[in-house]
C-alpha cells in the first residue's frame, strides 16, 4: 500500500496458489451475491461466481422482500461456485421470516423500510422507557428494530400462526441444510440481546410479550450450521457432504471482520454502501446516557467483540437520486461533483426524512432551502452536497464514537461499496482530520470467507485475519489536506450554531 496526498494510489498484495474454497453468500439491501473465496497459506482470491437483484415489492400490504427470488440467486449462485468446501450466508439485519408448525415460510418477509412501524417506538417506550431498553439491549433507537416490527405485527395472523422466527441469513439457511439457528451477531441487531451477556435480554422480551421461543438456538460464527440437502445438490451440481458454516451472518459483522488493521492500530471503521455504520470494534458494550443520547448501538461482532457504532443513512441517498436521474454514468457524475465547490450545501445524513424511497434529489433540495442555504439543482452540485454530507456525518461519528469509548483512534478505515468513490474516501479523510485506508471493496463477503477458513483449521485468530487481508487485498490510502476548520464550520451550520 502506497500513500496518497490527495490523490488515490492503489497496489495488490502477493498471490500465491489457493488450498480451499468457500462460497461466501452476501446478500445487500440492493443486491445479492454469491462469491468464491480460495484460501491458502498466503493467499486470498476472491472471485464473483453470481450477481442478482434484490427487488423488493411493494404489495397491497405493504413492502415486501422478494425472498424466494433471493433463493433461486442463492442457488443459481451455487451452481455457478462449483464445487466448494463450505457455503456461508451474511445479509442486511433486523428483518425476519415467520414459520408455521411444518416449517412452511407464512409470507414473504415485510421490508424494514415498510411503514408498519411508525409509531410503535412510543408505545414500546410506554412499557420499557427508552432508557432502561438501552442499558438492556444497548441498541440505538431505529424504527425498524426487530423488536419494533414484532410489537407492530403483534395482532396479525402471521405472527399469531407463527411456530419459528429466522433472520434472513439463517431462514436461507435453513432452506439450504434443513436446520435452524439464530445467529448472535444479527440477534443482536434485534434490540431482544444483552450485549454483555451474548444472550438473550429475557426481561426486555417479558415486559413487551414477545415469545422468544419463536427464536431458534443461538449459533455463533464457526459454528457448524448442517448440510446441504439432497435436493439442493440435485439443484446445483454440488457432490455432497457440503457444509454450511455460521459466519457473522450480519453483513456488518463480517465487513468487520475484514478490517484489514495491522496489529496494534488504533482505527475506527466506516462500512459503506446503501448505509455508513461508523464506529469502533471493543471488548466491552458502552451503555452510558450519552452513548443513548448520541444514539450509538452496541452489537456484537466476531469472538465476542462489540461493534460501537452509528448508523448513517449512507449512499442510499446518492442510489435514489441515480435511480431518479435515469441511471447516468456513475464515473461522469462524481467527476462532475469534484468541479462543485466543497460545503456549499449540506444536509443531515442521519435524518429520518430520507429514510423513504423517492423523490429524493426533491427533498434533498428542500432541506437546504428550509435551511437557508444554496439550494443543489444540478445533478452534480446534489452529488457534491450528498458527499460532503457524508463525510461530514462520518466526521462526527468518528469523533464521537472516540469520546464516548475513551478510546482515540490514529487511523480510519473504510470497507465496503464505497471504497470505489475515491471522492468520497478523500473528502472523509479531509473532515476527520485522519488518514484512511480505503479496502477492501467487498469486506462482508471477505469476512465471511475468513470465517468459514478459520473454522475449517485453514487461518488463525482474528490478527492472523487482518494481516493476510492487508497482504493479498489492493488498499488505498487519503492523506488529510488542509484544515479542518471548513469542516468544523459546515457542522456548525447545519446545526444551527
Amino acid at each position: 500500500m502506497t500513500h496518497a496526498s490527495g490523490r488515490s494510489q492503489t497496489s495488490q498484495g502477493s498471490g500465491g496458489t489457493a488450498g480451499r474454497s468457500y462460497a461466501a453468500v452476501d446478500l445487500g439491501a440492493s443486491s445479492g451475491r454469491v462469491m468464491v473465496g480460495r484460501v491458502g497459506p498466503d493467499s486470498l482470491e476472491l472471485t464473483e461466481a453470481h450477481r442478482f437483484p434484490n427487488r423488493p415489492v411493494r404489495t397491497p400490504e405493504g413492502l415486501r422482500w422478494d425472498i424466494l427470488a433471493l433463493y433461486a440467486g442463492v442457488l443459481d449462485g451455487l451452481r455457478a461456485a462449483g464445487q466448494v468446501d463450505s457455503v456461508g450466508i451474511d445479509s442486511w439485519a433486523v428483518d425476519y421470516g415467520l414459520l408455521d408448525a411444518d416449517g412452511a415460510l407464512l409470507g414473504n418477509p415485510v421490508h424494514y423500510r415498510d411503514a408498519r412501524t411508525e409509531g410503535v417506538a412510543e408505545k414500546v417506550w410506554a412499557t420499557v422507557p427508552a432508557a432502561d431498553l438501552y442499558a438492556a439491549t444497548g441498541l440505538q433507537y431505529a424504527p425498524f428494530n426487530t423488536l419494533y416490527q414484532l410489537v407492530a405485527a403483534r395482532s396479525s395472523a402471521q405472527l399469531a400462526s407463527a411456530k419459528r422466527l429466522l433472520l434472513i441469513p439463517d431462514l436461507l439457511t435453513y432452506w439450504l441444510t434443513g436446520e435452524a439457528g439464530t445467529e448472535l451477531t444479527n440477534a443482536s441487531t434485534t434490540q431482544l440481546i444483552d450485549p454483555r451477556t451474548g444472550d438473550w435480554s429475557y426481561d426486555v422480551a417479558e415486559r413487551l410479550g414477545i415469545d422468544l421461543k419463536l427464536f431458534a438456538p443461538l449459533r455463533r460464527p464457526g459454528d457448524p450450521a448442517g448440510l446441504l440437502r439432497r435436493r439442493v445438490l440435485e439443484e446445483t451440481g454440488l457432490t455432497g457432504p457440503v457444509p454450511v458454516t455460521t459466519v457473522g451472518s450480519h453483513d456488518t459483522a463480517s465487513a468487520v471482520a475484514a478490517v484489514p488493521a495491522a496489529g496494534g492500530e488504533r482505527f475506527a471503521y466506516i462500512c459503506t454502501g446503501t448505509w455508513s455504520l461508523v464506529g469502533l470494534e471493543l471488548e466491552s458494550p458502552v451503555l452510558t446516557e450519552a452513548s443513548r443520547a448520541a444514539n450509538f448501538t452496541n452489537e456484537l461482532g466476531l469472538d465476542g467483540t462489540v461493534r460501537h457504532l452509528r448508523n448513517i443513512m449512507g449512499l442510499w441517498l446518492l442510489q435514489e437520486c441515480v435511480r431518479e436521474w435515469g441511471h447516468p454514468d456513475l464515473g461522469d457524475l462524481l467527476s462532475a461533483a469534484a468541479e462543485v465547490p466543497s460545503l456549499r450545501s449540506v444536509v443531515d445524513a442521519g435524518d429520518a426524512a430520507f429514510l423513504a424511497p423517492g423523490r429524493m434529489p426533491s427533498r434533498i433540495a428542500d432541506a437546504c432551502r428550509e435551511s437557508g442555504q444554496p439550494v443543489p439543482e444540478s445533478p452534480a452540485e446534489i452529488t457534491r452536497c450528498i458527499l460532503d454530507s457524508l463525510a461530514l456525518a462520518h466526521r462526527r461519528a468518528v469523533a464521537q464514537a472516540q469520546e464516548l469509548a475513551d478510546h482515540p483512534v490514529d487511523v480510519v478505515h473504510i470497507v465496503g461499496g464505497g471504497t470505489r468513490n475515491a471522492l468520497l474516501c478523500r473528502l472523509t479523510a479531509d473532515a476527520c482530520g485522519l488518514p484512511v485506508v480505503a479496502g477492501p471493496a467487498e469486506a462482508a463477503a471477505l469476512g465471511n470467507v475468513l470465517v468459514q477458513a478459520r473454522a475449517h483449521g485453514q487461518v488463525g485468530d482474528r490478527a492472523s485475519m487482518r494481516e493476510l487481508l492487508a497482504r493479498t487485498q489492493p488498499l488505498t490510502r487519503y492523506e488529510p489536506q488542509g484544515s479542518t476548520a471548513a469542516w468544523q464550520a459546515a457542522e456548525a451550520r447545519l446545526s444551527g450554531r
